[in-house]
């Protein structure tokens, strides 16, 4: 598979690795980036664990809590400016509203569902595109729902450029669930526990670091013991539960939500624009064009 400049720039996003390292690890795995990022790693080139997809996209998230209900929404625009809008930020606001009382199932769903008004929720949108200018979309959504024994905690970082939900269990205390929100905002786990980690993810990240190790030059017969050790921090990285409570250093997550008689049973966060490419324009490109015309 030829490998290109594209998948060159990307690797090295992913990695922060060098520009003929990327290349190397890219031609060796035949153009696979998961398999390149794990070349990197192995020969201690790339030091990222975790790989975030680029954050592009603008606009807001929200959360909208009523009684024993409640809903995460990511809504897009096209600039940051237009994200700061009081016309979007209502439309936000809006379809936080309707999602949590009609509880669509997908976002096709509920875009074709009706409004108070009668309006489709699609043609509301777009009668908020009429206005503000720019192209606007539901992106993406999660309802929750728990009992009078539990509790949400609901937090916003940078106005709405981070919405985390999370779900207490066994506790009513609201102050201390949004405290978990504010270090998974923070912190950016990607599991509660190491129970929810795949056998497969597990046993790929004990191939890599094994293979670190025996790089480094350590002995063969201490490498299994050094891999575990380095598995568990993999662990303390990804799961919330293991993690030290940004709040207090002292204590791990697990600790401070036991301390409030609870457990986390769940918890949603979403990050404007994860996972979606921006389009890349050439802005002197693009005023020549204006002129041209």
């Amino acid at each position: 598979m030829a490998v290109t400049a594209q998948m060159v720039k990307e690797l090295r996003e992913k990695t922060g690795a060098g520009m003929m390292d990327c290349k190397k690890a890219l031609t060796e795995t035949n153009g696979d980036m998961e398999k390149a990022i794990d070349f990197l790693r192995e020969k201690g080139i790339a030091k990222a664990a975790k790989k975030t997809d680029r954050i592009a996209a603008e606009g807001l998230t929200a959360i909208v809590t009523k009684g024993n209900e409640a809903v995460i929404l990511e809504v897009n625009s096209e600039t940051d400016f237009v994200a700061k809008n009081e016309g979007f930020k209502t439309l936000v606001n809006e379809l936080g509203e309707f999602l949590i009382a009609n509880k669509p199932e997908s976002v096709e769903v509920a875009v074709d569902m009706k409004m108070e008004s009668g309006v489709a929720v699609s043609e509301h949108i777009n009668a908020a595109i009429a206005k503000i200018g720019e192209k606007l979309t539901l992106r993406r959504f999660t309802i929750a729902t728990k009992t009078d024994a539990d509790a949400f905690g609901a937090y916003l970082h940078m106005g709405g450029r981070i919405g985390v939900l999370t779900l207490l269990e066994g506790t009513t205390d609201e102050a201390a669930a949004k405290d978990v929100a504010m270090h998974i905002a923070a912190i950016n786990p990607k599991y509660v526990s190491r129970d929810e980690v795949s056998a497969e993810e597990a046993e790929r990240e004990r191939e890599v670091l094994t293979q670190q190790a025996l790089n480094e030059g350590k002995p063969e017969k201490i490498v299994a013991k050094m891999v575990e050790g380095r598995l568990g921090k993999y662990f303390e990285d990804i799961c919330l539960l293991d993690q030290t409570f940004v709040k207090n250093p002292d204590m791990k997550v697990r600790q401070f939500v036991q301390s409030k008689g609870g457990t986390v049973k769940t918890f949603i966060r979403y990050e404007v624009g994860e996972g979606i490419e921006k389009r890349q324009d050439n802005f002197a490109e693009e005023v020549m064009s204006q002129v041209k015309k």
